[in-house]
């Protein structure tokens, strides 16, 4: 089969390479037809992560038709359409039993390649899974929309974390991809203010297109006043940081009244300066949000019926071997460009 894999670090290779096969019975082999390219593989195919170590075929957004089915699987079929959870889980941990299958013991990511595992991903014209992380696909969706659905549920989950009432002020620090489907969910869950924040004007703009009421680039104005002007000066209810480093998590803290929440979605470093101080006096609410759980069915139902767009985020539909330039344009940051979606077939 052809597959695009990262052989060194910021060095993909167009290639061959053998079909992988069912090596149990509950597994599928899917024929992928289409599969994004996330931000996380973009951070991660020169090394900063630790999370892409070469060689390595990555993709977790994606989307196909099940080819081939393990001899226990009695759920799907050949033919079927189906998306299926970047998550691996193991279904009987502590933590899956509990109904948390993204803070699952056993987790392994599809398209990761760490120190603790090697799982090649969808980048590829074929991937084998295990048949509990699939979704059918719902009449209506595209392969191509179906390739969001992982990212969406991401924003469902965050939202899903967080206290929201009716009429509430949220503020979306990041209106990058996650950002941009966190404020379309808080729209269906019912805030009646949204405020972005990011330094670039060209995503604030397509924030404001998507939802947000408005839009505030921290190079140019106070964020902070802004929001307090638009709160009687009390602050937002809720705030969500979806970056990911210290001026984005203290911009989310500025932000919020007395008793907020700020929701941590973004994890670009592994550290960041908290100030604490803030936090304790104004007994602030801090909810990390890891991946999805569970949310993908809502998701697929909220593209269908077009409640949540995601067609305008996708820049570009691409053949899988154009995928290493497409890569190098999203490492260079080029302008207005969104998601990429790489089909192999």
């Amino acid at each position: 089969m052809k597959a695009l894999i990262l052989q060194e670090y910021n060095t993909f290779e167009y290639i061959d390479m053998d079909r992988p096969t069912i090596k149990s019975d509950e597994e599928v082999l899917i024929h992928v037809k289409a599969c994004g390219i996330c931000g996380s593989d973009v951070h991660g195919m020169d090394g900063s992560t630790g999370r892409r170590i070469p060689p390595v075929v990555m993709g977790h957004e994606a989307s196909g038709t099940i080819e081939e089915v393990g001899k226990n699987v009695t759920r799907w079929a050949k033919g079927d359409k189906v998306t299926f959870d970047s998550t691996i889980y193991c279904g009987t941990c502590h933590f899956c039993r509990q109904g948390q299958i993204n803070l699952c013991d056993n987790r392994r990511v599809a398209g990761v390649s760490c120190e603790e595992y090697r799982q090649h991903g969808a980048f590829a014209e074929y991937v084998v899974l295990p048949q509990h992380i699939l979704y059918r696909l719902p009449e209506g969706i595209t392969f191509e929309q179906a390739a969001m659905v992982e990212a969406l549920s991401i924003a469902f989950h965050a939202v899903n974390r967080t206290p929201i009432r009716l009429n509430d002020t949220a503020v979306v620090v990041g209106a990058g991809m996650i950002g941009l489907l966190v404020i379309q969910s808080l729209r269906l869950a019912g805030c009646g203010s949204l405020i972005a924040v990011d330094i670039d004007e060209g995503k604030l703009a397509a924030a404001k297109k998507l939802g947000a009421d408005f839009g505030f680039n921290p190079r140019r104005v106070n964020v902070k006043e802004e929001v307090l002007s638009l709160t009687n000066k009390r602050g937002a209810d809720c705030a969500f940081e979806v970056v990911g480093i210290s001026p984005a998590v203290n911009t989310g803290i500025d932000v919020i009244k007395k008793g907020g929440s700020l929701t941590l979605v973004g994890n670009l470093s592994a550290k960041v300066d908290f100030p604490l101080q803030a936090v304790v006096t104004r007994e602030s609410t801090l909810y990390g949000s890891c991946g999805s759980n569970g949310e993908y069915p809502a998701c697929m139902d909220m593209i269908v019926s077009k409640k949540i767009d995601v067609d305008s985020l996708i820049s570009a539909v691409a053949p899988l071997s154009e995928g290493a330039s497409w890569f190098k344009r999203l490492y260079d940051k080029e302008p207005g460009l969104m998601k990429v979606i790489l089909t192999p077939s």
